[in-house]
C-alpha cells in the first residue's frame, strides 16, 4: 500500500504555560500543506526494514517514528501486523517545522489500520499517534485545526487558504527547539485562534504571532531577513512555522517573494 503523508503549517504559535511533567501548553492552529512524502508497506519475507531515500535523515532506522508505528501496533495486535517492508521517501525538509516525520509516523498507523482491516477509528488512531509524538495525533484528521494542550486537544477551524498562494521558505539551518523553548517566557493567549476564520488575511499579521520567532531570530538572523523580505514583495502573512526554521508566506494568487539569502535553501511554492 502507498501513501502520500503532508506537511503542515502553524497560523499561529503562542506558548502558554509550563507544565509540571515539563511539558509547554500551546494554542495554534495547524494547517495541511500538499507538500508530500511518499510512503509505502509491502509484505517482507523476514523481519522489518525501512529503506529511505530522498532527503538524507540522521539517526538510526529504530528511532524514525513509522518504525515506531509498526513496533506500537505489532506489540498491540502481534498476529495481525506482521513484519513488512518500509518504503520511505522523503521530500518534506527535517527539522524544520513542517512536521514531516510526525506525518509519516501518523500515516504509517493508518496504512498498517486499512491494510490489516485492524478497525481503529480516528480517536483510537489519534490516541495510538500521541505515544509517537505531540503533534501526530494532527495528521490523523489532517484537517485545520485548533490545537491546544502539547498540540493534541484539537477542534475543526473552517480556514481554507486555496485562494492564496504559499511559498515556503526551508534554509539550510538547524534551529535547536530545547533552546528556542527555554528562551520563552510562557504567556496567555492574546487572541483565541477559533476566531481566526472571521478575519481577513491581510489582518492576521496584528493579531498573530509564533512566539518561537524572537528568540530564534537572534540565533538566526537570516530567518528574519526572510520574513523581510516577504513583507516588502507582498506577503499578506508571513510567519516561522513550529520553531523553525521553515518561514511560510501567503501571497495573492500566483504572487510570491524573489528571496535571496547567504545560506542554501530550498523553496516550494503551492
Amino acid at each position: 500500500m502507498l501513501s502520500f503523508p503532508n506537511c503542515k503549517i502553524n497560523l499561529g504559535l503562542f506558548v502558554t504555560r509550563r507544565r509540571a511533567d515539563g511539558y509547554h501548553d500551546l494554542a495554534t492552529v495547524f494547517y495541511p500543506l500538499p507538500l508530500h512524502d511518499a510512503l509505502e508497506i509491502v509484505p517482507a519475507t523476514g523481519a522489518t526494514r525501512l529503506h529511505l531515500s530522498g532527503h538524507t535523515l540522521q539517526g538510526n532506522p529504530e528511532d524514525n517514528l513509522v518504525w515506531k508505528a509498526w513496533q506500537l501496533l505489532h506489540t498491540a495486535y502481534p498476529q495481525q501486523v506482521p513484519p513488512v517492508d518500509i518504503y520511505l521517501h522523503k521530500k518534506i525538509p527535517a527539522g524544520a517545522g513542517l512536521g514531516g516525520g510526525s506525518a509519516d509516523g501518523a500515516c504509517m498507523l493508518t496504512l498498517l489500520n486499512d491494510r490489516y482491516h485492524l478497525g481503529l477509528d480516528k480517536k483510537q488512531l489519534s490516541a495510538c499517534a500521541l505515544q509517537l509524538g505531540s503533534d501526530c495525533p494532527f495528521f490523523i484528521h489532517n484537517t485545520p485545526q485548533y490545537a491546544t494542550g502539547r498540540g493534541e486537544l484539537m477542534t475543526p477551524v473552517p480556514i481554507d487558504l486555496s485562494p492564496y498562494s504559499i511559498q515556503l521558505i526551508c534554509p539550510e539551518l538547524h534551529v535547536s527547539t530545547a533552546a528556542a523553548f527555554r528562551a520563552i517566557t510562557p504567556q496567555p493567549a492574546p487572541f483565541d485562534l477559533r476566531r481566526l476564520h472571521t478575519l481577513p488575511v491581510t489582518e492576521w499579521k496584528t493579531v498573530l504571532r509564533n512566539d518561537f520567532e524572537a528568540p530564534v531570530f537572534k540565533m538566526h538572523s537570516t530567518l528574519q531577513t526572510i520574513r523581510e523580505q516577504m513583507y516588502e514583495q507582498g506577503a499578506l502573512y508571513t510567519s516561522m512555522t513550529g520553531s523553525g526554521s521553515a518561514f511560510y508566506g501567503v501571497f495573492s494568487k500566483g504572487q510570491k517573494a524573489g528571496i535571496e539569502l547567504e545560506v542554501a535553501f530550498k523553496e516550494f511554492s503551492i
